[in-house]
């Protein structure tokens, strides 16, 4: 999980702090000795966090801070701001040029770093805002990238241009570039060749391309669980090629974050989006105020707001007819597979609840309450019941039951424990009815479906 090594020991500082009532000076600086070793240990810039506990400090000693009502709270706060401060205040986005003239945007990288996996991330990204793109093969030393950047086109539906490898990469560009003029493309997103590390080959091969076609935009990709290695290769790159934008790839596994708060303080190049896993829509906008918000473990709503109104695609008729049926406690296990479906599209139950204020304050908390093997076998059992099973549960007699175990793989005490389960749980969304809108409690969402192992999630 994204900051989970920060994060713990943030919330740790912050416990003591509120624990304290009223604070002193040395109280403040010692709270701030202890962040400045976690964003140490998070691997961030050290002149960045020298900056930053500096900043904070000047703003919470000697002034009303110490003195207000909740001045533990107005520290957290001070630690916020400077968050978003270091990582760039404001969102930033691709620019396009206006009207029809097409965009080239330049993509680059080292090997490894996710660079063709962004590529086609970032043209779905621009097809659901209405751009026609067109995916350029320019890496001519690995054919395996340049299948990778076909099979990704096709996947997310988007064109795909290629000369082969026998063709150099400035010469494609600049046929890609007459090709989308004649066939009404606006975006055009060229796939360079990456090396393991920087080199003089690499950079020079970047430079002719930029003299080959316009680049609007170069964005460079970088490895957010390298660490300080990806804040010097983005320096490096911005030096001697010029970056408009940064892509934090792999950020979802990046457990310390040193990367995400040291770039833009470093090379004063914004991070456009973050990779938060492997599927091609997995690619979010960087909000500098949302990620501060879930480094302090104090979730992200409206992230996740915005990725239920993307993953989620219920009708109306569907969503009301679901909704009436739990109230009145009939909801069925097709209606659980379907709320699995949208779940999973969310990042799953984990990701969600790390989302949500007061629930994403410890990873090792949610290890405990969300077992995501447990919803997997869940999941097998229903896969393995027949259809008119899902829809009548009350069918689940014990000759059933055993061979809707071993079809899932598991322990007959296991389906038992589950269908039970299930039964109660209907009979609590029965209790719970409709919220003031008239929509059923998970309605809106196909019900998160959280029934089982364990401790229960909800």
């Amino acid at each position: 999980m994204a900051f989970e090594s920060l994060t713990d020991k943030l919330q740790n500082v912050f416990k003591k702090l509120r624990s304290k009532g009223k604070l002193t000076e040395d109280d403040v600086k010692a709270a701030l000795k202890e962040v400045k070793m976690a964003l140490l240990e998070a691997d961030v810039n050290f002149k960045v966090v020298k900056q930053f506990v500096k900043t904070v400090e000047e703003k919470a000693v000697g002034s009303d801070v110490l003195t207000g009502l909740n001045p533990a709270q107005t520290v957290i706060k001070l630690v916020n701001d400077e968050l978003i401060s270091t990582m760039g205040s404001e969102t930033s986005e691709v620019t396009f040029q206006p009207g029809k003239a097409i965009t080239v945007i330049m993509m680059a990288g080292l090997q490894g770093a996710g660079k063709t996996t962004a590529t086609a991330k970032m043209a779905k990204r621009f097809k659901n805002k209405g751009k026609k793109s067109l995916l350029v093969a320019c890496d001519i030393y690995r054919p395996a990238a340049v299948e990778q950047l076909r099979i990704n086109a096709e996947a997310v539906s988007v064109d795909f241009f290629s000369l082969g490898t026998d063709v150099k990469p400035p010469v494609i560009a600049k046929e890609a570039l007459l090709y989308a003029e004649k066939n009404g493309f606006n975006v055009v997103i060229l796939d360079t060749a990456g090396r393991l590390h920087v080199d003089e080959d690499m950079m020079q091969e970047l430079e002719d391309i930029k003299k080959a076609v316009v680049v609007h935009q170069t964005i460079l990709v970088v490895d957010a669980m390298t660490g300080q290695d990806a804040v010097n290769v983005a320096k490096e790159f911005d030096e001697k090629v010029g970056v408009d934008g940064v892509i934090l790839s792999k950020l979802d596994g990046d457990t310390r974050g040193g990367a995400a708060l040291s770039i833009k303080a470093v090379t004063g190049k914004p991070i456009l989006y973050c990779g938060m896993g492997e599927k091609l829509d997995d690619l979010e906008q960087f909000h500098p105020d949302r990620i501060a918000s879930r480094i302090l473990g104090m979730g992200d709503v409206l992230s996740l707001i915005e990725k239920a109104q993307e993953s989620i695609d219920i009708d109306e008729d569907k969503s009301r007819d679901m909704a009436k049926r739990m109230k009145k406690g009939q909801f069925d296990f097709e209606d659980y597979l379907e709320s699995m479906k949208q779940m999973k599209n969310m990042g799953g139950l984990a990701g969600i609840m790390g989302m949500l204020p007061g629930m994403g304050m410890k990873a090792s908390d949610l290890e405990g309450m969300v077992d995501e093997k447990k919803l997997a076998h869940m999941e097998a059992i229903v896969l393995s019941m027949t259809p008119a099973e899902r829809r009548s549960p009350k069918l689940l007699n014990p000759r059933r039951k055993f061979r809707i175990a071993k079809g899932a793989g598991v322990d007959i005490a296991e389906v038992n424990r589950f269908i039970k389960q299930f039964e109660q749980s209907q009979k609590m969304m029965k209790q719970m009815g409709t919220n003031k809108h008239g929509r059923g409690l998970f309605g809106g969402m196909g019900g998160f479906g959280g029934f089982g192992g364990g401790r229960r999630p909800f």
